[in-house]
């Protein structure tokens, strides 16, 4: 019987097609289709995780997925003992005699790593490099000899061989970031590393439309100004499409409009602007800087 702990991947009706988006996909499907695991690198807010379900979507298999964490150990992903089976064995064929047996058990549970190579199934590791790269070990032999060295305690069988409609797709963020471990140069020599920077303007106009409903006009203004704060003091700095669609809804919930006249999107645009510089590491008064803007934004639509 198949595991439930696999899904049918379905991306997100946030989810939008263009040309930069499509040659992204038809990229990652033609390395996994080789044989070949993709590992999608980039900053926060790239689309990493959506392209990976999108892509997994695409082989049409079942999907595991796993989010990176610190604590992980390799037993999280291949599994464990999980409690004990208890079973009692009755023999009271002679009717003067009477005998009893009584076995206690682990009670084994497939991890998500185990159920993906033993069925075929498509894994999206989510964030890898939060986990320890010990954790990570077990992905060595999966991903170049294709077997998984399985626990003694589980069977007597010590490889179980990988299923070849198996592939893999891992996603993280630049090791700058805080909490992510520097992955091991034998896991990353092993995968195919796509690097993903910010959307071109015409994905982030399209995605803010889908995830917010704001017209063309107001997606084209808010990404306008997202982008002239980005590129000019963007630097250490959490400035994404999320950026847009948060000032984007927040407009569209107030009846709003992307003028530099309207008091909400100026307001939001300060708050949440500004706090993209909270935590950089180079602190800068980024509320003036969207002040600058707003005002340079203003005489270009004036």
């Amino acid at each position: 019987m198949e595991s439930t702990t696999a899904f049918q991947a379905r991306p997100g009706a946030g989810l939008v097609q263009t040309p930069y988006t499509e040659e992204l996909t038809e990229r990652c499907l033609r390395y996994l289709q080789a044989g070949f695991p993709v590992h999608l690198r980039g900053p926060s807010g790239t689309g990493k995780t959506t392209l990976a379900l999108n892509v997994a979507k695409q082989l049409g298999r079942p999907v595991v997925l796993i989010y990176g964490d610190d604590e992980f150990k390799t037993s999280d992903l291949v599994g464990g003992s999980y409690g004990f089976r208890r079973k009692l064995v009755i023999d009271n064929f002679v009717h003067s005699v009477y005998k009893t047996e009584e076995i206690l058990e682990p009670e084994w549970v497939d991890g998500r790593l185990i159920t993906a190579c033993n069925y075929g199934y498509t894994l999206v590791y989510d964030e890898f490099t939060r986990s320890k790269p010990e954790a990570n070990n077990v992905f060595l032999s999966v991903l170049e000899e294709k077997v998984l060295e399985l626990p003694v305690s589980l069977s007597n069988e010590r490889y179980l061989k990988v299923h070849p409609n198996f592939r893999a797709i891992f996603t993280s963020n630049p090791e700058e970031y805080a909490g992510v471990h520097h992955a091991q140069d034998a896991l990353k020599d092993r995968m195919i590393t796509v690097e993903l920077g910010h959307f071109d303007p015409e994905t982030e106009i399209a995605i803010t439309m889908a995830r917010s409903g704001v017209s063309p006009e107001d997606a084209r203004a808010i990404v306008r100004l997202v982008r002239r704060v980005r590129e000019r003091f963007a630097e250490g700095y959490s400035i994404s499409v999320r950026t847009c669609i948060m000032i984007a809804k927040v407009i569209k919930l107030s009846n709003a409009q992307a003028r530099p006249d309207d008091p909400v999107f100026r307001r939001a645009c300060l708050d949440v602007l500004g706090a993209a510089g909270m935590d950089s590491k180079h602190p800068v008064e980024l509320k003036g800087i969207v002040q600058d803007s707003l005002v340079a934004f203003s005489k270009q639509m004036s």
